[in-house]
């Protein structure tokens, strides 16, 4: 094997193996909930894979989870969140909700009908609210 070949070799595989990481592996958009009513509310995309694929919402209230699929793929037609005990069908071109309470932080991976990851629920530990009197005579 000549050098050119080898070097011709080694940047294939290596483009190969970024190829691979960049739309398979990598991590996508982290997004966190919005207040919407006293409910922790995040809009996913279900399109080759779940976009945001990380979503960010605190413990201890109420959290709702709007899948929209936007593809007839056989992979995106379940919603399976184990940690939960939720196991949805997701229509095709159909918003699904899902509604939940985490009690406790962690991260738990949600996916589609395959088995393997597709998305993380990053649960932060509850705000620490801490009420403080004021100083000023006419607040408490």
């Amino acid at each position: 094997m000549t050098l050119a070949q080898i070097v011709v070799t080694v940047v294939g595989v290596a483009a190969g193996a970024w190829v691979l990481w960049y739309f398979v592996f990598a991590p996508g958009p982290a997004v966190a909930a919005a207040a919407r009513g006293g409910v922790q509310e995040v809009r996913i995309t279900v399109k080759g894979g779940y976009t945001p694929d990380t979503v960010m919402v605190r413990a201890g209230k109420p959290v709702r989870l709007l899948f929209y699929r936007d593809e007839t793929a056989e992979g995106s037609d379940r919603l399976v969140l184990e940690a939960f005990g939720i196991d949805r069908p997701l229509p095709p071109f159909e918003t699904t909700a899902v509604d939940l309470t985490p009690t406790a932080a962690g991260e738990f991976p949600f996916r589609g009908g395959a088995a393997a990851p597709r998305g993380l629920l990053v649960v932060e530990p509850a705000a620490d609210v801490r009420l403080v009197s004021s100083p000023h005579k006419h607040h408490g």
